[in-house]
């Protein structure tokens, strides 16, 4: 089987995680040939994806697991909070995970800042992504955490292919 790799990405609000996300997973298909999977949290339950009164909303509102497939589309809705594990097998094939939030997950953490450090992610955090908005020295960074430039896809990809978690 072959080797699959996992990251997870957190940060405060409109850090800049989603867009980081994206252009990594843009590069990593487009110039790796990488399967990329993501996974995003919503922990503040705000993400809508479903209508009331819609076939879909009715068949999520029993409480059964639902999926909903289209031409161009799968949708997983689940009533119940999945464990890391039970989403990759839902993944089944990729080469390297992406996941926003979820920071008591066992990964490799790339936090992502502009403007200022919380020092509530130290603990959670492997790697600190940061603009040149962020001055570096006013802080007391925990030891072995790499500093990585937040508008250079490529030397985050760098940092994940040898860092990234194997699933």
């Amino acid at each position: 089987m072959k080797k699959r790799l996992a990251v997870a990405f957190t940060g405060p609000s409109n850090s800049g995680k989603t867009t980081l996300i994206l252009k990594v997973a843009r590069k990593l298909i487009n110039e790796y040939a990488k399967k990329v999977a993501i996974v995003k949290h919503d922990p503040g339950d705000k993400a809508r994806f479903d209508v009331i009164g819609k076939d879909s909303y009715k068949f999520s509102d029993t409480g059964a697991e639902v999926i909903v497939t289209s031409p161009s589309r799968t949708t997983y809705f689940s009533k119940k909070s999945e464990n890391i594990d039970e989403i990759i097998r839902l993944f089944d094939v990729f080469d390297i995970l992406l996941v926003e939030g979820l920071k008591n997950l066992p990964l490799p953490r790339i936090s992502v800042f502009r403007n200022e450090l919380d020092n509530n992610y130290f603990p959670y955090m492997n790697a600190l992504a940061i603009d040149d908005s962020v001055i570096i020295t006013d802080y007391e960074l925990p030891e072995n955490i790499d500093i990585l430039d937040l508008n250079n896809p490529d030397e985050i990809i760098s940092w994940i292919l040898k860092n990234a978690k194997e699933v």
